[in-house]
């Protein structure tokens, strides 16, 4: 027997006959936690349910969700009824839900509150600790995966605002197992660089699952803990994390946070022009009030008075100064004559002067000879007269004085 070949839409119009015409699928209802819930401009809304080990998908046409009473969001335990069905065109198994009723908070948003409520009490979420971001950072840190459209946005929001901002990656895994503690140890990375101003936390889009790690308590901490001021940009704006309530500031989405991080140059470039325009302003008027000022101070009658004042002292000091010239003159003559007297003084006093009285003086060797004890036959004499010195030899001595 010949094979069967059907097309893709043959087999998806089959199975969703199947599907269509099973009874025990027509009217059923089925418990779940929402996930990745979204809600569409035409009223439709698209879910996920799910359980400890599975999922489906689910929509609920607008006519339906008119009248569920409450809008499901992510981590909401509910009890859908309806049917199931194939969208054949993407051959995608669906759960299509007539009525919703609340069941409860599902685990992962339950334990997304309990942590919520302790960081709180513990103050990781109080205003008082946020910081307000650097106006004008060196450097700005990103924490994200080195992969994907979130690391191009923010480098490309950045560039645009700030050419030439310096950006530093800490490289991390945003999503499944592993990826809060790669995340905490990313941003411990970038304040142990001391590098950075301001540090961007952040992924894209997606699901509470895919959000998960930005709600674990160990990246809590690290934004917590960090030295530098941390703009959290996880998911969409509708999207709210542990860590955005720790973070001193939560952006919409990274390409906002990107925006918040960096100033735009041009406009600091405007401001500092303007306010060296008011500075400038401001000094000119400032020297002009002043030159006013003086003009009118030395026009006034007291200040005419100070300068006819200023004009006789300048004339008396003419007058000292003068007097003290002559007197200096005089003190010097006399010193002169002072100096020429005392210096008569000592010439007479002077042993040169004894010596052309026709005096001599005698040494024996460096020794003054003042004594005939002191020379000795056939020693060397010295003899300085006025005009000279001459050597001789003692060849005898002729008498000795008596001390007494």
């Amino acid at each position: 027997m010949a094979e069967r070949v059907l097309s893709v839409t043959q087999l998806n119009e089959y199975v969703s006959g199947l599907l269509a015409f099973d009874p025990m699928l027509k009217r059923i209802a089925i418990k779940g936690e929402v996930s990745g819930y979204k809600r569409y401009s035409s009223g439709h809304l698209y879910f996920t349910l799910k359980d400890a080990a599975s999922q489906i998908r689910c929509v609920c046409f607008r006519q339906d969700a008119q009248g569920l009473g409450f809008l499901p969001s992510d981590g909401m335990s509910v009890v859908a009824s309806g049917s199931v069905a194939l969208y054949t065109r993407d051959g995608a198994y669906q759960f299509y839900v007539k009525a919703m009723t609340r069941a409860g908070i599902g685990d992962l948003h339950a334990r997304f509150e309990e942590l919520k409520e302790r960081l709180a009490a513990e103050g990781l979420f109080s205003a008082e600790r946020k910081r307000p971001l650097p106006y004008l950072p060196r450097c700005i840190g990103i924490v994200t995966s080195q992969e994907g459209a979130v690391i191009q946005d923010i480098v490309r929001v950045a560039h645009r605002r700030f050419p030439g901002m310096k950006l530093l990656l800490s490289p991390a895994k945003v999503q499944g197992e592993g990826a809060a503690n790669d995340i905490a140890r990313a941003i411990s990375r970038l304040a142990a660089s001391k590098e950075a101003d301001v540090i961007i936390v952040g992924r894209g889009g997606g699901s509470m699952e895919d959000l998960w790690a930005f709600n674990e308590e160990v990246v809590a901490r690290a934004i917590f803990e960090c030295p530098v001021p941390v703009i959290s940009a996880v998911g969409h704006e509708t999207d709210f994390t542990i860590a955005d309530f720790v973070a001193d500031m939560r952006a919409p989405t990274p390409s906002a946070a990107a925006e918040l991080a960096t100033p735009q140059k041009r406009d600091l470039e405007a401001f500092f022009i303007e306010k060296r325009r008011r500075l400038h302003v401001l000094v000119t008027n400032m020297i002009e009030i002043k030159r006013q000022k003086l003009e009118f101070l030395a026009s006034s009658h007291a200040m005419r008075g100070v300068l006819r004042r200023v004009s006789d002292e300048r004339l008396r000091l003419d007058r000292l100064l003068e007097r003290l010239i002559g007197c200096e003159a005089a003190l010097i003559a006399q010193k002169r004559a002072d100096i020429i007297k005392a210096a008569a003084v000592l010439d007479e006093l002077s042993p040169l002067s004894v010596l052309r009285r026709g005096y001599a003086i005698a040494y024996v060797g460096e020794e003054l000879l003042s004594s005939v004890k002191q020379a000795h036959p056939g020693a060397k004499l010295t003899i300085q007269l006025a005009d000279g010195k001459i050597s001789a030899e003692v060849s005898e001595k002729l008498a000795v004085v008596s001390e007494e």
